[in-house]
């Protein structure tokens, strides 16, 4: 039971750190890159796609993102979608192909996206200490119901702790490197 408990926990809190990778790649730094377009959808024939499913999106140059429509019909409504996203991105239309120029950052925006990308590690924190605690708690119950040693019960918790403390030096690591990458120029 205390094995079932342990690898449970640690696969919801990889599922936490990955969640978090995920919504931190999307936090636009100064250079372009094609996870701003992801939470994008387009209205296409009647139900709503991601743009990576509609067209091949690729970065020629550090500061330009290239959004190459399969059906040259939807290069409009991708472009418009791409503008209604409030990224701040200005799609310009050429001959079905949308070049989107990412502009740099200005210091303020800068200073307000480490803001939201410490506010973001707070959360994730605050979600794996609710695991932790779960984990603890089933732990707790297993050895009252005698399911599980009282020592079982303590290496339990000692190894939930570890598994946590673990994911979070990796959560640290990653928000600080997004916050390094958007305070570069």
């Amino acid at each position: 039971m205390k094995n079932k408990i342990l690898q449970e926990t640690e696969e919801k809190m990889k599922k936490v750190l990955n969640f978090f990778s995920r919504e931190v790649n999307s936090l636009r730094a100064g250079r372009a890159s094609v996870s701003f377009l992801e939470g994008i959808l387009v209205d296409y024939y009647g139900s709503k796609l991601p743009i990576n499913q509609l067209a091949t999106v690729t970065i020629p140059q550090p500061q330009l993102i290239v959004v190459q429509c399969w059906d040259k019909t939807i290069t409009d409504k991708i472009a418009k979608a791409i503008q209604a996203s409030n990224l701040g991105l200005n799609p310009q239309v050429e001959a079905g192909v949308i070049r989107i120029s990412v502009p740099p950052l200005s210091e303020e925006r800068r200073r307000e996206l480490v803001k939201v990308l410490h506010r973001m590690t707070e959360e994730a924190k605050v979600e794996l200490r609710e695991l932790r605690r779960k984990a603890n708690e089933e732990l707790k119950a297993g050895e009252k119901e005698k399911k599980i040693s009282e020592d079982d019960f303590y290496r339990g918790t000692e190894e939930v702790k570890k598994v946590m403390d673990k994911v979070i030096e990796e959560l640290e690591k990653k928000s600080k490197e997004k916050e390094k990458e958007i305070m570069e120029e």
